[in-house]
């Protein structure tokens, strides 16, 4: 084996190795003098240190200790202005980890002193600077000295945000506005920081208004009964109505966010600061620029733009409108709704009623467009014209039918039937339903027809006054009973009334409805159409017959005895007589004997 040579054959390992002789000092006395020249730090201290180096992931700062602390570049991002040399505060977490590394927190040394601080900005008004760190429900999350604060979404600037996001990884200033300490919350505001600016800013634009000044302003906000304009530090209202001359369903139709405009100062209010502003009145009216040729009777074209029950607004240019009543878009005299004929974006054509440009008023009609049906009406439906309607609704006296569009007619209720007695019309026909009429009478002024229904058929009276003869008898049936009597039928279409003490039964009870019997007429009137009936009357008569002919038969048994009684009597007095008179011739020859 080759022998391995050395460079100082005579050195000493066993003292190397218990370090004697290596230092004119012991090495506890030599750590000793180095420890004097560190700073005395102890884990969970707060001290200050120095910035030495700034890189992506860490921040190296030197607190005077033997090596130098690493701190997380992510404990720094609310101060995006950091650099090498400034002093910030840092919490020792470790003197040496197992790297023999130094740890320090930024983050906690600021939680330390973080309530501190922020009631001290609280109570001196202080401006402080904080790092957004993401949104949340209604605002933003913001990092202030290692606390998370809310930021409303209204208290981030005087205008309204439309994106958040824009905002979130951003270093803002701030103030703070409410502390609550038992839940430890923070509230900043970024608006509050510029308010008193815009304030100053609006008491000078506010003294130099004045009405019918225009200006140019910038679109703020929309909503649905105005625009909001920023004139470069106050704030004006466009009402929506003085958005256009026309109609307006909805602000975004004229107008957009951040468009510049000019716009008209309408009125304003020092005290509360508000200033009406007008768009429209850069223009001139519509209505001034209207056709000067355009006269009642003439046609126009427009569209509808609004509805109502009652009728119809119909722009005929930007700005200019016209109302069609509901009783101008039919000739029929039929209550509807304007909606039953148009709805709103139709185009319609339709004729000037009245006009008024000193009011800038308009009234129009689409029925005038058709010719008026009553202007032939006597040639058209003459009396005696036979035709089918429909039932358009009910009267207690009578049905209300439609002959045709705007042609409407009158049924009496006694018009009906000339044998069925009708209390209501709906117990005769049905609405919507068609029913035959003849024209009666025509109301040519009023608009108005008399029509017949049971005239369309010869009147059966004629032949019911020989049927239905007084005295005559007739199977009937009870169709109704009341406190008065009893409606019977007698035949289809033919009824006849029975008073209440003629629908006695022989035996003492009374007919019900439903029941079948006999009947005797009593009474017919053909002007009233009356039959007047009696049950009671036929066994009554039967019984007073009975008893006048026991009557008779008793007389007649009388008569016969009285006469055999006379016979007798007669014979007795000439028997007598004829002896008395013997008697006295006797007597009288023997006295002249």
């Amino acid at each position: 084996m080759e022998n391995i040579k050395v460079a100082n054959e005579n050195f000493d390992w066993a003292a190397f190795e218990s370090e004697s002789g290596l230092y004119p000092q012991s090495k506890e006395e030599i750590a000793a003098q180095y420890d004097n020249t560190m700073s005395n730090i102890a884990v969970g201290e707060t001290v200050d240190g120095t910035v030495t180096e700034i890189n992506k992931r860490e921040v190296i700062v030197n607190i005077g200790y033997k090596s130098e602390g690493v701190i997380a570049a992510s404990e720094f991002r609310y101060d995006s202005e950091l650099k090498v040399g400034d002093t910030v505060e840092v919490y020792v977490e470790s003197v040496e980890d197992k790297g023999g590394q130094l740890i320090l927190s930024h983050k906690k040394a600021r939680q330390l002193k973080s309530w501190d601080r922020v009631n001290e900005a609280l109570e001196k008004d202080e401006i402080i600077k904080g790092y957004v760190k993401c949104r949340t429900k209604g605002g933003m999350i913001v990092d202030v000295f290692g606390i998370e604060a809310f930021l409303p979404g209204s208290q981030i600037d005087v205008k309204p945000i439309r994106d958040y996001d824009v905002y979130v990884d951003k270093t803002m200033e701030f103030k703070v506005v409410k502390i609550n300490q038992e839940f430890r919350n923070v509230v900043v505001s970024h608006k509050a920081l510029i308010e008193a600016e815009l304030e100053a800013q609006k008491q000078v634009i506010m003294s130099k208004l004045e009405k019918g000044q225009i200006l140019e302003g910038t679109v703020k906000n929309i909503t649905t009964y105005g625009v909001f304009i920023d004139l470069g530090g106050v704030d004006g209202l466009i009402h929506i109505t003085d958005l256009s001359w026309g109609r307006v369903n909805h602000p975004e139709e004229v107008v957009a966010l951040d468009q510049k405009l000019n716009v008209v100062i309408l009125d304003f209010d020092d005290n509360k600061k508000r200033i009406a502003l007008g768009l429209k009145q850069l223009t001139p009216h519509p209505w001034e620029s209207l056709d000067a040729e355009l006269k009642v009777g003439d046609r126009v074209k427009g569209k509808v733009v609004v509805m109502a029950d009652y009728g119809a607004f119909v722009e005929i240019a930007t700005g200019v409108e016209g109302l069609i009543h509901v009783s101008e878009m039919s000739w029929s005299q039929h209550l509807r709704s304007a909606q039953d004929f148009m709805k709103v974006g139709d185009e319609v054509e339709a004729v000037v009623l009245t006009l008024d440009r000193d009011e800038r008023k308009m009234s129009l009609g689409i029925k005038q467009l058709t010719a008026d049906p009553w202007e032939n009406i006597e040639t058209k439906y003459p009396v005696g014209t036979k035709c089918t309607a429909k039932v358009r609704n009910f009267t207690n006296f009578g049905v209300f039918v439609e002959i045709e569009e705007g042609i409407d007619g009158l049924i009496h209720i006694s018009d009906l039937s000339w044998t069925k007695k009708v209390k209501h019309p709906n117990e005769f026909t049905s609405v919507g339903a068609n029913i035959e009429v003849v024209v009666l009478e025509i109301d040519k002024e009023n608009r108005r027809l008399s029509l017949g229904h049971k005239q369309l058929e010869e009147n059966p009276w004629n032949a019911i006054e020989q049927q239905y003869a007084v005295e005559s008898v007739h199977t009937g049936t009870v169709a109704e009973v009341n406190d008065k009597g009893a409606i019977i039928t007698l035949a289809e279409n033919v009824e006849g009334f029975a008073p209440a003490k003629q629908i006695v039964k022989e035996d003492g009870t009374t007919l019900k409805a439903g029941e079948t019997a006999e009947f005797k007429v009593i009474d017919f009137s053909k002007a009233t159409k009356r039959i007047t009936l009696s049950h009671s009357r036929l066994f009554e008569e039967a019984r007073r017959a009975e008893a006048a002919a026991e009557k008779a038969e008793r007389k007649a048994a009388a008569d016969a005895t009285k006469s055999s009684v006379k016979k007798i009597q007669q014979s007795v007095e000439k028997t007598t007589l004829g002896d008395i008179a013997g008697l006295a011739e006797l007597k009288a020859q023997m006295e002249k004997k």
